[in-house]
């Protein structure tokens, strides 16, 4: 992530809010007042998730899931405990393994009945979402589940997540991005030069290994909207 100096915006997570509105699915606040975020999707890393979390609100206490995600600043996505979203966002990463988890995912909303907000997990490189069953969700123990994710997230990040003890080229998370990035590079067609070039611009580097995690993330989700607006089929000339 890059650091700008002189003043600006508090450098804290942007919290996002499952709410169905219309047709928006979530919303972030200003001012105390609720702004729609228009897209359904986000991807980014995941980097922690807090369960049963007490918060304090207006109508009183209430138990929310917080999960945040690297994106590229980091991102909170907060639902109630007990919703449709939050129980089918914990099913969908429960299924993932440790490997599926360090990589980038994409965390969409789906609107349902009423009220109701289901979320979807997808696989961002492969476009295949998780898939899980939902049918028998009124007999797991919501307890259980919490305490499984939250192991395997916390977990391992604790141990290959975004630890500055690390240097960049022993962390696995490093690795992965370089690996995610160049694949982008090579659909892209850009040659060497190309890439020195925007990362002096941007960076003020001339390899990406130069770069801090953070920052990698950030260059590898702009080459990936790169790619995918260059292999968006183009339209037939009438």
């Amino acid at each position: 992530m890059e650091i700008k100096l002189g003043f600006g915006a508090v450098p804290k997570p942007q919290y996002i809010f499952v709410n169905k509105e219309g047709n928006h699915c979530w919303y972030r606040l200003e001012e105390d007042k609720q702004v729609p975020i228009e897209e359904k999707a986000l991807t980014g890393i995941i980097t922690g998730i807090e369960c049963n979390k007490e918060v304090s609100t207006q109508y009183g206490l209430t138990y929310k899931t917080d999960l945040t995600i690297m994106a590229p600043i980091p991102h909170v996505i907060r639902s109630g405990r007990e919703s449709y979203f939050s129980k089918s966002l914990l099913y969908g990463l429960n299924t993932l393994s440790e490997e599926e988890l360090k990589k980038p995912l994409t965390i969409a909303v789906e609107p349902g009945d009423k009220t109701v907000v289901f979320c979807n997990i997808y696989n961002p490189e492969t476009y295949q979402s998780v898939n899980f069953s939902w049918e028998n969700h009124h007999n797991i123990k919501l307890d259980d589940i919490e305490r499984a994710v939250s192991n395997k997230i916390n977990n391992l990040n604790g141990s290959t997540g975004l630890s500055p003890t690390k240097s960049n080229q022993d962390n696995e998370l490093f690795r992965e991005l370089m690996d995610y990035s160049s694949k982008y590079i090579d659909t892209l067609q850009w040659q060497p030069i190309q890439g020195r070039k925007y990362l002096e611009n941007k960076y003020g580097v001339t390899s990406r290994r130069q770069l801090t995690i953070e920052q990698l993330l950030e260059f590898t989700l702009f080459l990936a909207e790169l790619s995918s607006s260059v292999s968006e089929p183009q339209e037939e000339a009438a």
